[in-house]
């Protein structure tokens, strides 16, 4: 056979690729270009004529392939491309994904693709970690290298599925999720590093990532470590940090690139990946083998996927953020997966439409002229109320709610931004919601941690925007209990005792050319750096770095400029100091949440650039900007111990253990949107990024 062209049956083999029998001028999107460009245009471009550079690959189109393989089966072909390739990870794709890239390729040169093999059963446990092995040929290796392997599929063997209760109530030993479990805590009930050792931790271990965004958070299950970073994801033997697999997501060119995701999800015997393209994957625990990918959104509507998924009731939840870059309006959502299949269950709209709850706030506007309420961070879950717990941003548009529109009296709140839904996870259906500030158009907004707690028998759900003002929500129905304002801001006139309502200072609402001294910044008293919850003292830890700014309202009240975290169009903001300053930039303060009042407050010059830590050990940790790691007494605030890094420790600090041993881990690194604005409150203060880098600590082993 020399061609296909005309043939009835390349025809009906085509089909069953989702391949066009046209010319191939026709259907990039189809699943069989989609296959090649995601997992083979990265090294040998998108045109199939090769590239150089360190990910350098041959031209797969042309006389030198045509030579080698023109004589040779498509079978052969495909055998080939599923044992070698991608050549970073040879074997990684599925059967299915594999055979498309390759039949691609083949009809590019115009060669007759392979039938569709018949579909078989699911590989076996076995049969996976035969693809786990070390790099090298395994022909030439000594018993040595013997015994690594045989070591590392031991370790990933030994990886137990993981089910929704272990999700709620982690092994100790473990750090599950993206704040430890999903009540969001940030809190470890280990005890063996504590405030008489603390001072002997040291670092263990160490390894450089793939650039990208920082804010990464690792997660640890039965001694396996598992992170993201710059789309690459690995699997670590988390007492040495010996690569056990990787799995790099390549994007294809021309893709818009969004801020990148920083955490990923175990659940059942599969790993739950964002992409910085905005897909869901579904890999191999053991082995890191693609077993689904969803795309959320197609890559026009340029979504971004920062946080970690919610895994519950055997769907996949993950929140959307951005919903400005694409000009389209409507705003952001939940949505979540089937955990077996990436099957879309339900979506949920983090702006209503109208005539939908919360649909006639927007201040008369239509639905598509709304914009933002992006979801930046992985949502909480209760199994006794069976609610998740999501928080939504700001709006992206200001004039929406400053201008007047056609729908006089309407209402200008603005649902849902600045608000804790609470949804049913089985179904997306909203069960409750409260909004913490209306009408948000200063980009002060309550996307951040919803921390589950309980004070005196009841469940309480508590949060803080960036005011560094926390409310407190009863689980259950949403009722507003109470408010703590860290006095840092100036914004806020009145919160109503009984529903918590926030009366905004009329002379600080937006105007046309008047500069207005404003508390806090866009970047806010607080930010992504998570707070820590110990349920024992009823305490939070609350990372503050106190700012100011002049704003003032620019442009024209109806362009279609859009409010970007740091490019905000429609206004101007300038990074200012607090009045009354007294040059410490950097606390960390311990609330009583059950007599809402301050425990203690340890400040430094420095800006919080981590999220913190608590332990049983009777400590909680944190870094700053001047590249420091901390371990206070979480009673007094004392510093205990405290390390220097080599790069800013942007990132989830989290503890695990290991044949007995405790360790504490973080990311350094810098390269969060964070830290070149804060900068300026600092300046002798240079830029400390880097390489990512994962950098493990823990107490000396006794001497033998």
């Amino acid at each position: 056979m020399r061609g296909i062209k005309g043939s009835a049956a390349a025809v009906v083999v085509l089909a069953a690729f989702g391949i066009s029998a046209q010319p191939w001028a026709q259907e990039p999107g189809s699943p069989a270009a989609a296959a090649y460009l995601r997992h083979c245009s990265g090294c040998h471009g998108a045109d199939l004529r090769g590239i150089s550079g360190p990910t350098s690959g041959p031209a797969l189109k042309g006389k030198d392939f045509a030579a080698k393989w023109r004589h040779k089966t498509a079978a052969e072909f495909l055998a080939f491309v599923a044992e070698k390739m991608p050549a970073n990870q040879p074997g990684s794709l599925d059967g299915a994904t594999s055979a498309a890239a390759a039949n691609f390729v083949r009809i590019r040169n115009h060669l007759p693709p392979a039938p569709a093999a018949a579909p078989g059963a699911a590989p076996s446990a076995a049969a996976l970690l035969e693809s786990v092995v070390l790099p090298g040929d395994a022909e030439d290796q000594d018993s040595t290298y013997t015994a690594a392997v045989a070591a590392h599929r031991d370790l990933l063997g030994r990886l137990r599925p993981v089910d929704d209760a272990s999700l709620v109530a982690p092994a100790a030993e473990d750090w599950l999720a993206w704040r430890g479990a999903s009540n969001t805590q940030g809190y470890s009930k280990l005890d063996k590093i504590d405030r008489s050792n603390v001072a002997r931790l040291a670092l263990e271990w160490s390894l450089s990532l793939d650039s990208g965004t920082n804010g990464i958070a690792p997660i640890v299950h039965d001694g396996v470590m598992f992170l993201i970073s710059g789309g690459t994801v690995r699997a670590l033997d988390a007492r040495n940090g010996d690569l056990l697999w990787k799995f790099t997501w390549p994007v294809a060119p021309g893709v818009f690139i969004a801020d990148q995701p920083r955490g990923i999800t175990l659940y059942g015997t599969a790993l739950y990946v964002p992409t910085v393209d905005g897909h869901i994957l579904a890999l191999d625990a053991k082995s890191g083998k693609l077993l689904w990918d969803q795309a959320v959104a197609p890559p026009a509507q340029k979504y971004w996927l920062t946080a970690a998924p919610l895994a519950v009731h055997g769907k996949i939840i993950q929140g959307v953020a951005g919903c400005s870059s694409n000009g389209t309006g409507g705003g952001c959502f939940i949505v979540a997966y089937d955990a077996a299949t990436g099957k879309e269950a339900w979506r949920f709209n983090a702006i209503p439409h109208p005539g939908e709850t919360g649909g006639d706030s927007w201040n008369g506007a239509p639905w598509d002229k709304r914009y933002g309420a992006s979801v930046w961070n992985t949502g909480s879950y209760d199994p006794d109320l069976n609610l998740v717990f999501f928080g939504v941003g700001q709006t992206y548009k200001i004039s929406t709610l400053l201008d007047p529109q056609k729908q006089k009296g309407a209402s200008s709140d603005a649902l849902f931004t600045d608000t804790t839904l609470a949804l049913d996870p089985d179904t997306g259906k909203l069960v409750w919601f409260y909004q913490h500030a209306a009408e948000d158009v200063w980009d002060l907004d309550w996307s951040f941690e919803r921390t589950l707690v309980t004070i005196d028998g009841q469940k309480v759900v508590i949060t803080g925007g960036k005011e560094a003002v926390f409310d407190a929500l009863d689980a259950k129905t949403g009722r507003y209990l109470w408010s703590y304002d860290f006095g840092l801001q100036n914004l806020i006139a009145k919160i109503d005792p009984k529903t918590g309502r926030k009366t905004y200072d009329p002379a600080l609402m937006p105007e046309f050319g008047k500069h207005q001294f404003i508390c806090p910044s866009f970047i806010g008293n607080r930010n992504w750096q998570t707070t820590a919850f110990d349920q024992a003292s009823n305490i939070l830890y609350v990372p503050i770095s106190p700012t100011c700014m002049d704003f003032w309202r620019s442009g024209h009240s109806h362009d279609d400029t859009f409010v970007h975290p740091g490019d905000l169009g429609e206004m101007t903001m300038k990074l200012r100091r607090p009045k009354d300053s007294d040059g410490n930039f950097g606390w960390l303060a311990a609330l009583d949440v059950a007599h809402q009042k301050i425990v203690w407050t340890d400040k430094w010059r420095a800006q919080q650039s981590s999220a913190a830590l608590a332990t049983s050990g009777g400590l909680v940790f944190n870094g700053t900007r001047d590249r420091v790691l901390r371990a206070l007494d979480s009673s007094t605030g004392k510093t205990l111990w405290k390390a220097g890094l080599p790069a800013l420790p942007n990132s989830f600090p989290l503890t695990y253990m290991v044949d007995g041993k405790q360790y504490l881990a973080l990311v350094t690194g810098g390269g969060t949107g964070f830290d070149g604005y804060v900068q300026a409150l600092t300046p002798e203060r240079a830029p400390a990024s880097g390489n990512k880098t994962i950098m493990v600590f823990a107490l000396p082993d006794a001497p033998p």
